[in-house]
């Protein structure tokens, strides 16, 4: 990965992107239906539809793959904003180490959940909504899926304490500490003066 800078050689915070900011809100908005979609299903009864709910679910785990391997792409070529001087070194690095386990996480759980679905497959194929097949992983046994399966839904609460962290931060940054930092990333605003 290319390295950025700490700190910014200016006063003035540096935002991210207009492209950044909007792949960060699309991929919040899909992991939290994709959230939903998941203790639905966990919790259903088989039926009907119990079978819709994975149908979206599967489907909304391709979008974030492709969504995540895109802002990905797009963060390789366009870096980060520098962090304000003032930010502790261990924000730094926590904030850093997040991040990249964001991103371990959006690309690795969809793919585990497909081989989870490769193992329990009836054919060739997995659908998706709108009628698309996608080919399954050939010779995935039930044990494999099953542990899948399992590595997924771990991965799925580890992604969820994640968020809450980024959240709890996020918002310390924004009201308790009223870090100008914060209009790095919009809809945050900056309060103008170092802490």
């Amino acid at each position: 990965m290319t390295s950025v800078p700490d700190t910014a050689p200016q006063d003035a915070v540096l935002r991210y992107s207009n492209t950044a900011v909007a792949l960060h809100w699309i991929t919040v908005l899909l992991v939290l239906a994709q959230a939903t979609l998941g203790f639905i299903f966990k919790f259903s009864e088989d039926g009907p539809a119990r079978n819709e709910v994975f149908l979206w679910h599967k489907t909304v785990g391709v979008v974030i793959l492709l969504a995540a391997l895109l802002r990905l792409a797009y963060r390789l070529k366009n870096p980060p904003p520098p962090f304000p001087p003032e930010l502790p070194a261990w924000e730094r690095i926590a904030a850093v180490w997040n991040h990249r386990l964001f991103y371990t996480l959006l690309i690795a759980m969809p793919i585990v959940g497909f081989v989870a679905v490769s193992g329990f497959a009836d054919g060739p194929t997995t659908p998706l909504l709108g009628g698309i097949q996608v080919p399954v992983i050939p010779g995935i046994s039930r044990e494999t899926a099953d542990l899948a399966g399992e590595v997924h839904e771990y991965s799925a609460f580890l992604l969820v304490g994640l968020i809450l962290v980024h959240v709890a931060a996020a918002l310390k940054h924004q009201f308790a500490d009223r870090w100008r930092g914060s209009a790095r990333m919009p809809p945050f605003s900056s309060f103008g003066e170092p802490v």
